[in-house]
């Protein structure tokens, strides 16, 4: 199964998505979970971001948080609405939202 994952909260912890199983996890962040993509805490980047290479990050999310795109780390692509369609349509059989 492919799975897409929305991230709407910083707080998540790894462990919910190390139970879930997928032979494609992509992961989205957006809302709050958009701080995943460009915090560091004691030096190192968000664990999250460490799960798949299939990263995205709400553009209009980053915006709504005064966050520049140039802030965001590199292993994550910049998305906006329209995108996150295709990706829904397109790339993940199923969704789930965290």
């Amino acid at each position: 199964m492919k799975l897409g994952v929305f991230v709407s909260d910083y707080t998540i912890t790894v462990d919910t998505l190390d139970r879930l199983k997928a032979e494609k996890l992509g992961i989205i962040l957006v809302a709050n979970g958009v701080y995943h993509a460009t915090i560091k805490e004691n030096g190192k980047t968000s664990p999250l971001l460490d799960k798949t290479p299939n990263l995205y990050v709400l553009s209009e999310d980053l915006q709504t948080r005064g966050i520049a795109e140039s802030d965001v780390d590199k292993r994550v692509k910049v998305v906006n609405y329209g995108d996150v369609v295709d990706l829904i349509f397109n790339e993940y059989e199923k969704t789930a939202w965290l």
